[in-house]
């Protein structure tokens, strides 16, 4: 009778290696120094992090994870309506929780992530995207943004005939008729 451990049914689960290092049975270095720095910068993010019955301000939890430059504008994005805790507007000082779907609008994009792990301290990239699940949908490709009327450096103010071109541009041209009909009545 085979033993559990022939079959691989209980036993330690081998992580999967690329061809090179399967092949020679050794951990691929270039990735094997990564995996390392990471492991050291996630130990060092949770010893940083909330202890047991401890929270984390939904201001700090965005700024750590990197969906927002600074804790301020976090801040300032939570007054403003712009972030949302499971549907819910919520203040700055809102304390997150494990399993919390985080809803952030910023630059015309919503993200929507899930809290996987609670971090008080800003941290790299790599462990960052591993403190939560990233729902958000795709952002629109840049084709379909329109430019802003970009204008060459130094070419001064546009003339009336620029921003009339402009406006039919954007499809702002019933708008501009109306400006010159509210310029010439009394």
């Amino acid at each position: 009778m085979a033993s559990e451990h022939d079959e691989g049914g209980s036993g330690p689960v081998a992580a999967p290696r690329d061809g090179a290092a399967a092949a020679a049975g050794t951990p691929d270095p270039k990735t094997a120094t990564p995996d390392r720095k990471t492991a050291a910068a996630i130990a060092a993010a949770e010893a940083a992090g909330p202890q047991h019955g401890e929270s984390v301000r939904v201001d700090s939890w965005i700024w750590a994870v990197r969906l927002i430059k600074t804790r301020s504008l976090g801040a300032t994005a939570c007054r403003g309506g712009h972030v949302r805790v499971n549907g819910e507007r919520v203040k700055p000082a809102y304390s997150l929780r494990v399993g919390d779907e985080v809803r952030l609008r910023q630059e015309g994009r919503e993200r929507v992530v899930v809290v996987k792990r609670l971090i008080r301290k800003r941290v790299g990239a790599p462990v960052a995207v591993q403190c939560y699940v990233d729902n958000s949908p795709p952002p629109p490709p840049r084709e379909a943004v329109a430019p802003a009327g970009i204008r060459d450096r130094g070419a001064g103010r546009p003339t009336k005939r620029d921003r009339r071109e402009m406006d039919r541009l954007r499809g702002l041209e019933g708008l501009s008729s109306s400006r010159r009909d509210a310029g010439t009545r009394p």
